[in-house]
């Protein structure tokens, strides 16, 4: 496949994805959600195109997007420096359909920083010497590409959805994750955190076995354990997996 068919069958993956996303409901206690596939299409599309060239070694996968990162600029664990900074990337963010007054969504001139965001593209920066280094083995993708939030503005996680919104949500996340390694024919696929590593494996035992599995220290600042030298166990992790040298 050419490197431009891989571009363009990432960004039809994903166009699928945040059309079937955008046809499902959820009830109370949520009351927003934002689909950052859809109001920032043009960012994410970028970063497919410009990092999404090629088979790829390890692919790392998140849950879903913070309030901070991905909502803002389209991005995984989209922290604004490292978007715009770093990748070189930087475009125009519109806004999702009922906007949360205590979460809103401003793009590149939001001020908020992203700790998680800040924690994996600072070790990802700290370790190769360009962006381009790092995709051209690794590329960065999320899970679920929805936000969802309560009244009062707390974020709530894919995993406290009830059953019968989780079911037709991860039928269509998971079809996208079968497709992403479909496309990048990676060696490794790596969960960031105990819920996405799990459903990355369902996907990736049934459907790719000889695809390697793993997960990583997810870098919250609500995990306790990623509060203390995230980078440095992250980087053992991978070391001893034999992921990194």
């Amino acid at each position: 496949m050419s490197l431009g068919g891989v571009v363009q069958e990432l960004i039809t993956v994903s166009r699928e994805l945040s059309a079937s996303v955008n046809r499902l409901s959820f009830s109370a206690p949520i009351t927003h959600v934002y689909n950052p596939l859809t109001y920032a299409q043009i960012v994410h599309e970028d970063y497919l195109s410009k990092f999404g060239n090629g088979q790829k070694r390890i692919v790392f996968w998140g849950m879903n997007p913070g309030p901070w990162g991905m909502a803002q600029t389209g991005v995984p664990f989209g922290e604004i420096t490292a978007v715009r900074d770093w990748m070189g990337i930087q475009g125009r963010i519109g806004k999702p359909e009922v906007e949360h007054s205590k979460r809103p969504i401003e793009g590149f001139a939001c001020a908020r920083s992203e700790v998680s965001g800040r924690r994996f593209w600072g070790l990802m920066e700290s370790r190769f010497e360009s962006a381009e280094e790092f995709f051209r083995e690794h590329m960065v993708m999320n899970y679920c590409p929805l936000v969802f939030m309560e009244e009062s503005g707390r974020n709530r996680t894919p995993d406290k959805l009830s059953a019968d919104e989780r079911t037709p949500l991860f039928d269509a996340c998971d079809h996208q994750v079968a497709e992403t390694i479909r496309i990048l024919n990676p060696d490794w696929v790596i969960g960031i955190g105990a819920f996405a590593l799990s459903r990355i494996r369902g996907v990736v035992e049934n459907r790719f076995p000889q695809v390697k599995v793993a997960g990583i220290l997810h870098p919250s600042p609500a995990n306790p354990r990623a509060n203390a030298d995230w980078s440095g166990v992250v980087s053992a992790q991978l070391a001893t997996l034999g992921v990194w040298p």
